[in-house]
């Protein structure tokens, strides 16, 4: 196949990183996914002895069963097929007839050539793309999107139970608010992500074998005593072997499937993103705030003009790889169910853009993961800034009055601190001012911003 230079970064300069996905759902597995679900059909109609189909020998299910195992010879055959003609035929200009045409040649050379009359029987083009599409999809999620976002959630595991203690300042409103750890603010987001990949791994991928408006009309003009929405389940049961991530066929549709499970999986993809947004969001303002350090790697450049620069240029990539991805995954969401009567085409280019997608994703995590693997919570400095706002012990302090039964407890402590800068000892005399039972007086006097954490440290899996 002759070379193109890349247009996109997904295949210039992230090519190295994305080999992984593309080798599941990328051109070349795109073809395989279209040869399989030809063949699969094959396979599927020895099973309904139909009259004048006779069953396949052992070579030719075995030849059946490898086919979809496309070398690069096969490869440049099927686009000379599609655009330059082959093997006897002018170009087809169509790419799933080029298919068709391909395991038909493939029968004639193999000694089979009365079988090919089968290939593709009764199907219209956008069944096997839809096949082929739920295939890689379903591939892409199971073997590279959900074992990255696994890994991305372990993680973040992993730091939320060693960073359990790691008292620091919370803000809301980007403000100073009561002390937490920084363990449990990793863990929020490991809890967060953990529920949307169990949501994720439930999707299943919808996809059709009806015929051209899907009411299995030539199936049935042909074989109407056959069942052939069974036979369409046959079909799928077979394409399912070995999957996590399932196909289904859809009840009824129309020439296209109608997709309303790729924006189920988009939009569940999408939730994950938002959650990961967040999250690179923190980070860098922690790093911005000298509470979460980066390790400097040797030879690496900060800035062109500044060299004392350690930027945070992982979370920074990942946030930006994530808003591309959740971009074109929105619009996959809302185009891909949608189609002017009973098929238009507008969906075909659109379906080629689904890999893109999902290499920002890929990148998106991989940037991510690069970046919480060299980076170091300051417990140093997050307890200097703590220390530095001993107000925020006041809801503490107020609660704790509440429950004695002071009077007015709140305001009280309102008029101490709202506007004020305040200190530990002026804490201590506010408590000593009030008339309150030594049990009380003492929890106040014992109280300490370090240890006003409530059960963050245990939240975050961390031991009390």
């Amino acid at each position: 196949m002759e070379k193109i230079a890349p247009l996109s970064p997904l295949d210039g300069r992230y090519r190295k990183e994305l080999e992984v996905l593309a080798a599941v759902c990328g051109p070349a597995a795109f073809s395989c996914a279209r040869v399989r679900a030809e063949t699969t059909w094959l396979l599927t109609l020895e099973g309904l002895r139909l009259p004048g189909f006779k069953p396949l020998c052992a070579k030719e299910k075995a030849l059946l069963e490898n086919l979809p195992r496309l070398s690069e010879t096969d490869l440049d055959l099927l686009e000379k097929i599609e655009f330059q003609g082959a093997c006897g035929r002018p170009a087809t200009n169509h790419d799933v007839k080029a298919v068709e045409y391909f395991i038909a040649d493939k029968l004639t050379q193999y000694g089979f050539a009365a079988r090919s009359r089968w290939v593709h029987f009764a199907l219209t083009s956008e069944d096997i793309n839809s096949l082929a599409y739920a295939q890689i999809l379903s591939a892409a999620l199971e073997e590279v999107i959900l074992p990255l976002l696994e890994e991305v959630r372990r993680a973040l595991q992993l730091r939320a139970r060693k960073y359990a203690r790691g008292v620091m300042l919370a803000r809301t409103h980007g403000q100073p608010a009561v002390p937490t750890t920084f363990g449990k603010e990793l863990k929020v987001f490991e809890s967060r992500l953990c529920r949307q990949l169990q949501q994720l791994k439930k999707q299943q991928i919808s996809c059709k074998a009806g015929g051209a408006v899907g009411a299995y009309n030539a199936h049935v003009a042909a074989f109407a005593e056959v069942n052939w929405p069974r036979a369409a389940q046959q079909l799928v049961a077979r394409l399912n072997k070995g999957r996590k991530i399932k196909l289904f066929i859809s009840p009824v549709s129309t020439q296209i499937d109608n997709r309303d499970s790729y924006a189920e999986t988009f939009d569940a993809l999408r939730r994950i993103h938002i959650i990961l947004l967040g999250l690179c969001q923190d980070m860098w303002r922690y790093i911005s705030a000298g509470l979460v350090k980066q390790r400097v790697k040797a030879g690496e450049v900060g800035s062109s003009t500044m060299p004392q620069k350690v930027n945070p240029i992982d979370f920074e990539n990942a946030e930006g790889n994530l808003g591309l991805s959740n971009a074109l995954l929105a619009f996959l969401s809302e185009k891909l169910p949608l189609s002017r009567l009973q098929r238009d085409l507008s969906d075909s280019t659109v379906l080629r853009n689904i890999p893109v997608a999902l290499g920002h994703s890929v990148l998106a995590c991989r940037s991510l993961l690069k970046g919480l693997a060299k980076t170091d919570f300051d417990a140093r400095a997050a307890r200097a800034e703590l220390a530095a706002h001993p107000e925020v012990l006041a809801e503490a302090y107020q609660t704790v009055l509440r429950a004695a039964g002071v009077d007015s407890a709140y305001e009280k402590l309102k008029a101490l601190t709202r506007g004020h800068t305040v200190t530990a000892a002026d804490f201590k005399q506010f408590v000593q001012s009030l008339e309150l039972n030594e049990k009380t007086k003492q929890k106040l006097l014992a109280l300490e911003a370090e240890s006003y954490l409530g059960l963050a440290v245990e939240q975050a899996g961390g031991k009390k």
